[in-house]
């Protein structure tokens, strides 16, 4: 029953609220475990608002820690926000501004993905020592030089592009699930397996630093799940919602056992725990719609409306961030790198990035705002957001690749107060032309120093995407 389903986001919100960290800080490098999930909506989790999907797994991590409620990425679908999360730095300033699949430049190329000369949070780590495994989707380009275990990874199971079923290896699909360079010979349930990997590789490196991306396609199309997981949903009406959030609970399940393994193993309070979703839920005509919902944000997937670019995001490290905390500053998951390696105790050249360690944010009670304004540009699409204030042009439609000196002119740009209106439904612009002038200034002084995008769109707008 949904009751059942929401009274389960309560009793594990309850009961993990009385939980308090007294452990000493630890002294060696720490562990670091990044999970992102999938064209998961930001009102699904229960610990986002969510009530009918019961996630007691992934609440019990975010309230293990500090919560984000206004945490973005910098994509508006998958490939991009992951470029940025392995580099620190708006994928546009390198020109990763679009999906890679089915792209052309100008010159016939065919082959994209994250440049060579962007250096990887795996490159860095595994320079200094770290093991490195990725364990699901990667979709930062298919040709051997893009490969994970070329760009810092050791290990390698998953697949390369932006979607993929969940029960076949897909051997002849051009995109077979992969076990590191050679095609997987078997498949049972691949949210399921990707969690056993993890446990597998959590207990193999329990006596060395490592560093686990556990990538989920859960909960991107296509639509596809074991019936056990379905009867734990069924009085959800919607079918296509109802498979949806069994797709959810069995995701939760495989975050369940990895957390679990590394309390087992004693390296809870040696391991840094990032939980994140690559973009808003697809709710809008054209995109992978899945019965994600976005609750109270306006828009979807491949929009800069806060529906397609505001996602959960957890940080939790036991005895070094306490558990419970909810943090209303505005971070972006470009935040992950420099915060991770802060950790580790890896130093880079600030200029290089443009992320912040949120660490003296939230564990040593620094002041202000990690960034004085977060930026987005897509496609004819745009969003620069300061304080509460957010000025934003997007758009429905096919994609477009805009010339940035076009998309330069902002006159048609809403601008909203998002303290008092999330939902983005009263236009403030002609009220305040002064913040208009100072958000427009802003956008256009980033916006010059990024780079034309390095390919065009995709044709058509309703084909397959990540």
């Amino acid at each position: 029953m949904v009751f059942r389903a929401a009274l389960a986001c309560v009793v594990a919100s309850a009961a993990f609220g009385l939980f308090r960290d007294t452990t000493q800080a630890q002294t060696q490098r720490p562990n670091i475990l990044l999970i992102v999930t999938d064209d998961l909506g930001y009102a699904d989790l229960c610990a986002y608002g969510g009530k009918d999907i019961p996630t007691p797994n992934i609440d019990q991590l975010i309230r293990s820690g500090v919560q984000f409620t206004d945490a973005y990425v910098t994509g508006v679908y998958c490939s991009p926000t992951r470029a940025g999360l392995m580099t620190g730095r708006y994928p546009q300033r390198f020109g990763y501004e679009f999906q890679p699949e089915g792209a052309v430049s100008t010159d016939g190329t065919l082959e994209f993905g994250l440049p060579t000369t962007e250096k990887t949070l795996a490159e860095r780590l595994k320079a200094t020592g770290y093991h490195t495994a990725l364990f699901g989707k990667w979709h930062l380009g298919t040709a051997d030089r893009f490969h994970p275990m070329r760009r810092g990874f050791d290990e390698f199971f998953g697949f390369l592009r932006g979607q993929h079923s969940y029960m076949e290896v897909g051997e002849d699909s051009g995109d077979p699930l992969l076990d590191g360079f050679k095609p997987a010979s078997s498949v049972t349930y691949l949210t399921e397996m990707l969690g056993d990997r993890s446990v597998d590789f959590i207990k193999r490196h329990a006596r060395e630093p490592f560093f686990l991306e556990l990538a989920f396609n859960a909960g991107h199309t296509p639509m596809q799940v074991p019936a056990s997981y379905v009867t734990r949903v069924s009085s959800i009406p919607d079918p296509q919602r109802r498979t949806y959030a069994a797709m959810v609970s069995a995701m939760d399940d495989a975050i369940g056992r990895v957390m679990t393994t590394l309390r087992e193993q004693r390296l809870d309070e040696r391991t840094l725990v990032v939980f994140l979703n690559d973009n808003g839920g697809p709710t809008m005509a054209g995109t992978t719609i899945n019965g994600a919902s976005n609750g109270h944000l306006h828009g979807s997937k491949r929009q800069t409306w806060e529906g397609g670019i505001r996602v959960p995001f957890a940080l939790s490290w036991k005895g070094r961030i306490g558990a419970g905390r909810v943090e209303r500053r505005p971070v972006i998951q470009l935040d992950v790198l420099p915060t991770v390696l802060a950790a580790a105790g890896v130093t880079i050249k600030a200029p290089e990035i443009d992320g912040v360690n949120l660490l003296p944010f939230i564990t040593g009670g620094q002041r202000g705002v990690p960034h004085e304004a977060l930026y987005w540009r897509f496609g004819g699409m745009m969003a620069v957001r300061k304080g509460d204030w957010k000025l934003v042009k997007t758009r429905e439609g096919a994609l477009v690749d805009v010339d940035p000196a076009v998309l330069s002119d902002l006159s048609e740009a809403g601008l909203y107060n998002l303290a008092d209106d999330v939902g983005e439904t009263r236009n403030r612009a002609l009220e305040r032309p002064d913040i208009v002038k100072d958000l427009s200034a802003l956008w256009q002084a980033w916006n010059r120093q990024l780079a034309k995008p390095a390919w065009a769109p995709r044709a058509g707008f309703g084909a397959p995407a990540g």
